[in-house]
């Protein structure tokens, strides 16, 4: 069982750890960059920890997003840029990386942040994923589309196994197929933008009433409701 909590700036040795195991070293986020997230976003910074070593096993940064902010963008730095000036109140919340060396971790993380994003009114999350299978699959379909592959399915599942595995996370909806945008030779520097829906949210008015918690003792059938 990991230990889940907001994220602090003394954890930033316990992150950088947590990058290089889980990211190659262009893709794994500096010590500088973490922090400037914490310090921006501390209520929507979130990390798990091993509670017998300290080590972290899953992190989470996300900040706010508008809708102008999602259309415009064209690669992944654009949306999750941090000092961007505050997307005006509309709900959403952008992703700015997920990154985990345990599976229980992650759930935990959202099985935490689900009442808090309930009580400030957040409506729900964009991502942009990786899509790992698209360059062998475009060795196969060179004339095919890569938004093609991105929206596949397999027994009522995404085909790529990044996309399937964010889709068990509660990331359903399938927005858009990025090309360039970042830096990942298996997916062809393709990136798919998700939407996970945090559930419940369309009562935002009444959860800002309900006691915080009240909501925490729910966030299990949260989690399941996604």
């Amino acid at each position: 069982m990991s230990v889940v909590r907001f994220l602090r700036s003394n954890d930033v040795d316990a992150l950088i750890a947590l990058e290089q195991e889980k990211w190659d070293g262009d893709q794994a986020a500096g010590r500088a960059e973490l922090a400037a997230r914490i310090q921006a976003y501390p209520k929507l910074s979130i990390g798990a920890f091993d509670p017998s070593t300290g080590a972290a096993l899953a992190s989470l940064f996300m900040k706010p997003i508008s809708g102008a902010e999602l259309a415009s963008a064209a690669t992944w730095a654009d949306c999750a840029r941090v000092g961007t000036p505050a997307a005006a109140s509309g709900g959403s919340l952008f992703g700015i990386s997920l990154s985990s060396v345990d599976g229980d971790a992650v759930t935990a993380i959202f099985e935490f942040f689900w009442p808090y994003a309930l009580k400030h009114g957040w409506r729900d999350i964009y991502l942009g994923s990786p899509m790992p299978g698209l360059r062998a699959w475009k060795r196969a379909n060179p004339d095919v589309p890569a938004e093609v592959y991105m929206r596949e399915r397999r027994h009522g599942l995404p085909r790529d196994p990044q996309l399937r595995y964010y889709h068990r996370k509660g990331f359903k909806d399938v927005i858009s197929c990025k090309p360039g945008y970042f830096p990942h030779a298996p997916s062809l520097d393709h990136g798919a933008v998700l939407r996970g829906r945090i559930p419940l949210s369309t009562a935002a008015p009444l959860w800002r009433l309900v006691p915080l918690p009240w909501l925490g003792q729910l966030r299990r059938l949260l989690f399941r409701l996604v």
